[in-house]
């Protein structure tokens, strides 16, 4: 009988731990900033379609220190973002098609409704903790990889 326990609490616990993730995480990609301070590695969830893009990391609590959200757009241009919905501090990083930062908006309040716009036009906007672009250095100039911007 404990050998059966045993297998009916390991299921649960590889279940739980399934729960445990947010359900709307995607598919995850290797990005890389570089900064003034060296290469710097990220994990990424990528939104690529309108729905993707209008849920981003809304009714998160937690992400893990090496991740992200990647939006992409189909075409550059001026954007806005929102923290409606979004419990965890980001740092928003607006990006040109040619994978060069523009524009870096620090620790965006959670849960505001208030308009962060671009700046310049951007071809994708990665988020991340807040803190992480003043931890790493990120400013406007620096560079991002990912495969999106070698297209």
């Amino acid at each position: 009988m404990p050998a059966i326990a045993a297998r009916v609490l390991a299921a649960f616990l590889i279940l739980a731990a399934g729960w445990l993730t947010p359900a709307a995480a995607g598919r995850l990609e290797p990005l890389q900033v570089t900064t003034a301070s060296g290469a710097h590695e990220f994990l990424v969830e990528i939104a690529d379609d309108e729905a993707g893009r209008e849920r981003g990391l809304m009714n998160r609590r937690f992400m893990p220190a090496d991740r992200g959200m990647l939006f992409e757009f189909p075409q550059p241009g001026p954007v806005s973002f929102w923290m409606k919905n979004t419990y965890i501090p980001l740092d928003m990083i607006f990006i040109s098609a040619t994978g060069v930062v523009t524009n870096v908006v620090a620790d965006a309040e959670p849960l505001s409704e208030r308009a962060i716009p671009s700046g310049p036009p951007c071809a994708a906007v990665l988020e991340v903790n807040g803190g992480v672009a003043a931890a790493i250095g990120l400013k406007p100039g620096d560079r991002v990889k990912h495969q999106f911007f070698g297209r």
